[in-house]
């Protein structure tokens, strides 16, 4: 066992070694320190009674956010400071004001789980956004209350929101500067797992070189069930999270460029700006735990058939770039994902970027998503389209699904056959005859065959509707 993982926990210093990097944070908590508020409720990171705080230093300044523990693995944490439900009171046992609140509005429940609202009300708290209805039932959605409903859980929030004391706002972090002290482990391992945490592009091509059988791991949203759920594991891993170049991004006059590492989290603001509906389906991928950690190249390098971003940057013709210790090449997203769960990558080689096109004159863009639940689901079938119309006339049409076939895939037999006809209900007389000359989708518990087809096909009729109607309305409102 080498290397020593160092990290705050509730504000005291934790040294760690001699645990494998294969324990998640939440069997670290339970099973080391005894901490026993973070609950284990399904170990998959849908239900958020695992919930903790991760706080980073963002610019000097302290960041905090709420992730999912039980997917968390111990070497995450290095260099961070953490917090749990045992860490928010004070010294002589009074309540943090998040706490306070749910006991005023009956919104503790049975208690399972409530240590996992509580901390992310807390996370919530730090953000400074604002409590309205919808941020605070977004930020709720990734925290199952079997109980009832959460009137009493949303009044606490907006009973909180509304406390002006000092004390209710205090950050959590005392000494932010603590974090700049901590030295970083590059290298933790046992006899059976190497855990390697480059910090630099050069320092991730030349780990990727020396060990090129090793699995990426961005945030761990999806790679962190093999631990959680199936309790296997590679023999080596290399975490992307920390390397600064694939942190960035950049904003250009024809593109959105978004490095390999960047978290869900982070790209939302930007693609609210310039993709709002590439935004809107981001925030049905997972709850806000999930986003937190979760990656748009992680999403792609998965290769899932039903994953949800693939679809709209092969929509969009991102193109990525991936790099090796040898240089880069560009790939476009479309030739990216070659079957079930492939790529093109080679031994060694990662996503360092995803260039997105911004839209040009007369573009639009729309993404939908049909799943059993609206948030915290898996697609049954994703619809993605970049369509220009002018004088009522499909000029150009690019529509990409997933869920249809082993891979995400263009319609292009229903581009074929829209582009340069007038955009009415007429032309999409025979789409579904269309989408299953595109398609042979397959019947699984999500969806059958059928079913997926004929949804696809009713996905070009809403497009129809929704760029031709003068006030569009947005069915997922209804």
């Amino acid at each position: 066992m080498t290397g020593v993982i160092q990290f705050l926990l509730n504000g005291a210093m934790r040294r760690v070694t001699g645990v494998t990097p294969a324990m998640t944070v939440l069997q670290f908590f339970r099973e080391r320190e005894g901490m026993i508020g973070t609950k284990e409720g399904c170990a998959e990171g849908d239900c958020g009674a695992c919930t903790i705080v991760v706080c980073r230093l963002d610019g000097g300044r302290p960041t905090y956010h709420a992730v999912n523990s039980c997917l968390l693995l111990l070497p995450q944490l290095d260099g961070a400071a953490v917090f749990t439900v045992e860490g928010l009171a004070g010294q002589g046992g009074e309540l943090h004001p998040v706490q306070q609140a749910l006991l005023e509005n009956d919104g503790t429940q049975c208690g399972f789980c409530t240590p996992g609202i509580v901390m992310s009300m807390a996370a919530f708290q730090q953000s400074g956004e604002p409590a309205t209805d919808d941020h605070i039932h977004e930020m709720l959605s990734g925290n199952l209350c079997r109980c009832t409903g959460y009137r009493s859980i949303v009044a606490a929030c907006h009973r909180l929101a509304a406390d002006t004391a000092d004390d209710a706002r205090a950050p959590l972090l005392e000494s932010p500067s603590l974090l700049e002290t901590l030295p970083s482990c590059a290298d933790y391992r046992d006899d059976n797992l190497i855990f390697l945490t480059p910090r630099s592009l050069a320092e991730l091509a030349e780990v990727a070189a020396q060990y090129p059988q090793a699995q990426f791991l961005a945030g761990g949203t999806d790679l962190g069930l093999l631990f959680s759920k199936h309790h296997k594991q590679p023999t080596a891993l290399i975490s992307t999270a920390r390397v600064v170049e694939l942190k960035r991004i950049a904003v250009g006059a024809n593109a959105l460029e978004i490095g390999g590492a960047v978290t869900y989290s982070e790209a939302l603001p930007y693609l609210d700006e310039h993709l709002p509906q590439f935004a809107d389906l981001v925030r049905r991928i997972g709850s806000r735990q999930i986003r937190n950690l979760g990656t748009i190249a992680g999403n792609l390098a998965n290769a899932s058939p039903i994953g949800d971003t693939p679809p709209c940057l092969i929509a969009l013709e991102a193109v990525l770039t991936l790099r090796s210790v040898t240089g880069t090449r560009s790939v476009p997203a479309e030739s990216f994902i070659t079957g079930y769960r492939k790529t093109v990558l080679q031994p060694g080689e990662f996503i360092e970027t995803i260039r997105v096109p911004r839209l040009r004159p007369n573009q639009q863009f729309f993404a939908y998503k049909i799943s059993k639940r609206f948030d915290q689901d898996i697609s049954t079938t994703i619809g993605a389209f970049r369509i220009d119309v002018q004088n009522s006339v499909v000029r150009d049409l690019r529509a990409a699904f997933g869920g249809m076939a082993a891979q995400p895939a263009r319609a292009a037999s229903v581009e074929k056959a829209v582009i340069g006809r007038p955009w009415t209900p007429e032309t999409l007389a025979g789409i579904d005859a269309e989408v299953a000359r595109d398609f042979s989708p397959i019947d699984d518990h999500r969806g059958s065959a059928a079913y997926r087809l004929r949804a696809a096909a009713n996905l070009f009729r809403r497009l129809q509707l929704e760029t031709t109607v003068a006030s569009p309305v947005r069915l997922e409102l209804l």
